[in-house]
């Protein structure tokens, strides 16, 4: 992974003195509620329901082992001994105190990082494929283009203020397991005619209150282009975006209003203009490159004895079929950490897991740990050899839930437990819906299924885009709930479309379990439930959900 030299640390040594000051001026009363805002923002910092929270970059998802036994001091020293993994592959602390978090960022800074431009309109962290470099499906390992953006992002001086928040994706495999079109800015490595490797440039695509596909207004784009052509979007946006409305303020809403032409068009305008003057140095991009070298694989075949170990131990058997993957070195394969366990808020560790997680990478898989769009974490590079007392220690730690790609691994926000903004809580209505699936065997019956719930409208939870997805609403003060069916954030990405009326609290986790009774009424054999969706409509799925709640 990439390591700082002198002047990534000392741009955030001096941003943590920065914002100490800045902190101790604001205690001391010398700035304003409005003042201090921006400045907190800038350096991850919100104010919550109950307390202050504090988002911390874990950049395309890759985290060291000491890193992550730093944020396990962090969350037993400073916090309430766990935090919170989100879908932008970042961790939240939901408990600091104000006075304490310079010295948080402080201690961050000793192992590398950092909680800039975690929030505020701002680039946010780059995000990417959590099989990096280990997946057999994929064309380049995008790594090395997420450092290349993050440092050209950081602290840019012309895009330190946008008219609203932007986030990129960039990804290398053929699979998208990072919902590239829902960003903002998409990149997908491709291979264009002539063999030569680029990107594919989407733009527009998003969450919220007005949830968007990206379009691509560039089907190939040079290497060498891409940090020019970043900014000619960039600058289109803070040029002509919605400034008088946040609602309105995201750049998927200037892509719809201009339109894909216009936009594409002021777009290569403004990239003609530049585009020779921010050429990407191909030194400088091998140089990041060797940060992202494989490991020192073993040389081994395939482990002959797993097989039989499955057979014989069905526990095993089941964690291996869902919670492992195949890694594109013989002899490995990539293990799924499940945060997933029913009756645990989804995505969170304690500070104790953090630190036996930590010691597990170090002694299986290269000192590294990566976290995943859904919530989990994953330990990439674990010989099949060590695979079953692996998974015995994954147990004792709650890590070993056999349930990743399925309809239990839910994608859950804090929601109203935590959030301000929320209207209902997530929470609790995650573990309800997990409770569905003590018969394990009927949950791995109804196949793939991607549940997201979001307790308010910003969709953190990406519950627009989810097979299933949840929605809380406020009613006169009370908790009611949206399903919507048929979203999707692969490679096939769609909007779900809204099942009908919204259904109270008591009844949200029956209201799913009739759906998931009328998918296996109506699917045909090996049909996943998105196809199921969309063949017979949505209409068959609401008459059951409706007709017995």
């Amino acid at each position: 992974m990439y390591q700082y030299d002198d002047y990534d640390q000392t741009l955030v040594d001096e941003r943590v003195a920065q914002f100490k000051g800045q902190t101790e001026r604001f205690l001391r009363g010398e700035l304003t509620e409005d003042q201090f805002r921006p400045l907190r923002l800038m350096n991850g910092l919100y104010i919550q329901r109950h307390a202050p929270m504090l988002r911390i970059a874990i950049p395309y998802g890759l985290l060291s082992s000491r890193q992550l036994r730093k944020l396990a001091h962090i969350a037993r020293t400073y916090d309430k001994g766990y935090g919170h993994f989100t879908t932008r592959q970042n961790i939240q602390f939901n408990w600091p105190k104000l006075e304490d978090v310079p010295t948080i960022l402080g201690e961050l800074a000793t192992v590398q990082m950092h909680a800039i431009q975690t929030s505020g309109n701002c680039i946010r962290n780059v995000t990417s494929d959590h099989l990096a470099g280990v997946s057999e499906d994929e064309l380049e390992d995008p790594r090395p283009y997420c450092e290349i953006i993050r440092q050209w992002s950081t602290l840019h001086p012309e895009f330190s203020y946008l008219p609203r928040k932007f986030k990129i994706a960039v990804n290398g495999a053929a699979k998208d397991r990072i919902a590239t079109q829902l960003h903002d800015i998409g990149l997908q490595l491709v291979r264009n005619d002539r063999g030569e490797i680029g990107f594919e440039v989407l733009v527009g695509g998003g969450l919220g209150r007005t949830p968007m596909i990206g379009v691509t207004i560039r089907p190939f784009l040079e290497k060498i282009h891409l940090l020019s052509y970043l900014e000619a979007i960039l600058r289109i946006y803070n040029r002509f975006g919605r400034r008088d409305n946040k609602f309105k303020a995201r750049i998927k809403i200037l892509v719809k209003e201009l339109g894909k032409e216009k936009f594409t068009e002021m777009v290569e305008t403004e990239w003609a203009a530049i585009k020779d003057h921010l050429l990407l140095d191909l030194q400088e991009v091998e140089r990041i490159k060797t940060f992202f070298q494989p490991p020192l694989y073993e040389t081994l075949s395939d482990d002959p004895s797993l097989a039989e170990r499955t057979a014989q131990d069905s526990r095993f058997g089941a964690w291996f079929r869902h919670n492992t993957h195949a890694h594109k070195v013989p002899g490995y394969r990539a293990v799924f950490l499940s945060l997933k366990v029913p009756g645990k808020p989804p995505g969170n560790l304690t500070d104790s897991q953090m630190d036996a997680v930590a010691d597990l990478a170090d002694q299986y898989s290269f000192g590294e740990v990566r976290v995943t769009h859904t919530q989990n974490l994953v330990l990439a590079d674990v010989k099949q050899t060590d695979l079953y007392e692996l998974w015995k220690q994954l147990e004792f730690l709650e890590l070993a839930t056999p349930n990743i790609g399925t309809a239990s691994d839910i994608i859950c926000c804090p929601g109203l437990d935590f959030c301000a903004l929320a209207n209902a809580t997530s929470i609790p209505i995650a573990n309800g819906i997990q409770q569905i699936f003590d018969n394990l065997d009927y949950l791995y019956d109804l196949g793939d299924i991607r549940i997201n719930i979001s307790g308010c409208m910003n969709g953190c939870a990406h519950h627009t885009v989810g097979h299933i997805g949840i929605l809380g609403v406020d009613k006169k003060g009370e908790e009611w709930y949206q399903i919507t069916l048929g979203g999707s954030s692969g490679k096939d990405a769609a909007l779900g479309e809204r099942l009908g009326p919204s259904v109270a609290k008591d009844q949200i986790c029956h209201a799913v379990e009739a759906i998931f009774q009328t998918y296996c009424e109506h699917r045909l054999e090996d049909e996943t439930f998105l196809e199921t969706v969309r063949r017979i409509g949505i209409r068959p799925f609401q008459e059951r959900v409706y007709g017995d709640h």
